[in-house]
């Protein structure tokens, strides 16, 4: 009987306890905060490489990847203790990254060099660089891993490469410094932030023409201020969130008609995002308010902002176990 009840608690209270952990990486602290997104709070903070940015996990939950920029190289530690288990060799300043479907090959954005440095994951060996365009950053993949989307930040433009053949198919010019690129759920559109040129364009990945650009106007908040950066969907296709930088704000999006909802306040110079498995709550970071946002999805409303370590700017939430 004892051992049925130890079973019980460790299936339906340990499982779901880690499964609502958000892993920060705060660039000037060299710090990553792993926030327990059910109590609101934060309950460990470790030591990591130097000027950690992206941050992503492993499909099954068991490995956070993190991007040490200064350092030129990924670390890969477990995810339940954030202790190191090895490096994985990239570029000159890593910045964003991205896992296949199997997890055996791993794609980063070298923002120094202006190359996609492929890894595999295997042998823990690089092996092949993609040439692309100054600064590059954002990483989309689609869902069968054949098509990834490269920005660069300096050429202003989404690289499609083909990840069987390791060539770019196609360069479609996006706005001014883009910084991320999002496929939706049904691999249908890959959406662009513009940090620089203030938009989102929307691309059809089979014809590669640009479908919408979405501009964002807030009341009492200058154009300069209105940075998008982040991009996050829901899979049900009824939300696209983007981080405006400066202007302090989420802008919510209609993703199948992409008319904006509604404009979410958040903390200062509001960066990347991510969702809970559930996709019930949202996470941001808050770069320069030095903390993060929990956001109720169904409410469309700020529940708390927590305090982390100095400039967060990653943010990856553990798998449903």
């Amino acid at each position: 009987m004892i051992n049925i009840i130890l079973y019980l608690f460790l299936v339906f209270f340990v499982k779901d306890s880690f499964a609502n952990l958000a892993y920060i990486t705060n660039e000037k602290d060299n710090t990553v905060s792993i926030v327990d997104i059910n109590k609101k709070k934060v309950i460990k903070t470790v030591e990591v490489g130097q000027r950690p940015r992206g941050i992503i996990m492993s499909k099954d939950g068991k490995l956070v990847l993190i991007c040490a920029s200064d350092d030129d190289r990924v670390e890969v530690r477990e995810a339940e203790t954030l202790k190191l288990k090895y490096y994985l060799p990239s570029g000159p300043d890593p910045e964003l990254f991205i896992l296949s479907p199997e997890d055996d090959i791993l794609y980063i954005a070298n923002e120094d060099d202006a190359m996609v440095t492929v890894v595999d994951m295997n042998d823990k060996m690089i092996i092949d660089d993609i040439p692309v365009g100054v600064e590059p950053e954002g990483m989309g993949l689609t869902n069968n891993g054949k098509v990834l989307v490269n920005t660069s930040e300096t050429t202003n433009m989404a690289h499609f490469i083909d990840t069987d053949t390791l060539d770019i198919t196609e360069n479609v010019l996006v706005d001014a410094r883009p910084r991320v690129a999002m496929f939706t759920p049904d691999d249908k559109e890959v959406w662009v932030s513009a940090e620089i040129g203030g938009t989102v364009k929307v691309i059809n990945p089979v014809s590669k023409e640009v479908t919408h650009t979405i501009g964002f106007e807030i009341p009492g908040v200058n154009e300069e201020s209105i940075q998008p950066v982040g991009v996050r969907h829901t899979n049900d296709g009824r939300y696209t969130f983007v981080a405006l930088g400066p202007a302090n704000r989420i802008a919510v999006i209609d993703q199948k008609t992409k008319k904006i909802l509604k404009y979410l306040l958040v903390g200062q110079r509001v960066w990347q995002m991510a969702l809970t498995p559930d996709e019930k709550t949202l996470l941001s970071t808050n770069g320069v308010s030095n903390d993060v946002s929990i956001i109720d999805v169904d409410k469309l409303k700020v529940q708390k902002s927590l305090k982390v370590g100095r400039f967060p700017w990653g943010v990856v939430i553990s798998p449903e176990s």
